[in-house]
């Protein structure tokens, strides 16, 4: 989850509402801050993806980049993962997420208040799944693709779950990498991508 360019407006001072949509915690309701172009994962674009990813989160390590409201780590983590790792470089964001894992008691979660990107320049942990959504105007996708490849953050087999602007066209994959889903909801386009495959 990530920042949109032009991020629909709320009233000054309130928070959001994301919902955990399955697993242990299904249908509690968690507050966001009220930060410049947050935007939770929709819940019918993350029920697709967790759909995709059913038989693959238990016990899965996951890394949820641009993890904004948190909402795709905190459903991965509901949903059995074992480890998850999210990435937010707002610190009242990556604040909120850690007491909302504090209210949870999900002590398998973790986060880390930096800069996806340069998060990625250091010393790799192999992850099973990925959720990649950076800021759709900024173009960082291809940037995350070779960051991935080239700093062994990624098992052979390994998933990435990508969002996009359903105005870009589909995602140039690094070339052992598979498309294997990819669906469009509005202006959200997403994608599973398979890694480590033979060219």
């Amino acid at each position: 989850m990530a920042r949109t360019a032009k991020p629909r407006a709320k009233p000054k001072g309130k928070s959001g509402q994301l919902r955990i949509i399955g697993g242990e915690w299904r249908g509690r309701k968690l507050n966001f801050p009220d930060i410049e172009g947050l935007r939770p994962t929709a819940d019918r674009v993350r029920e697709t993806l967790f759909n995709w990813l059913q038989m693959e989160l238990a016990g899965a390590y996951c890394l949820d980049l641009f993890a904004g409201s948190g909402a795709l780590g905190l459903e991965a983590l509901s949903r059995g993962a074992a480890k998850v790792v999210m990435v937010e470089r707002d610190i009242n964001a990556a604040r909120q997420i850690r007491e909302h894992l504090q209210t949870l008691k999900a002590k398998h979660g973790y986060v880390e208040n930096g800069d996806a990107l340069q998060f990625l320049t250091q010393s790799a942990t192999r992850f099973d799944i990925v959720f990649l959504d950076p800021p759709y105007a900024l173009g960082h996708l291809q940037t995350c693709y070779r960051l991935l490849e080239t700093g062994s953050w990624l098992k052979d087999g390994s998933l990435v779950c990508i969002e996009d602007s359903s105005n870009n066209p589909a995602p140039q994959l690094p070339s052992n990498w598979q498309l294997i889903r990819s669906k469009k909801a509005g202006n959200v386009a997403y994608y599973l991508a398979k890694t480590g495959l033979s060219s």
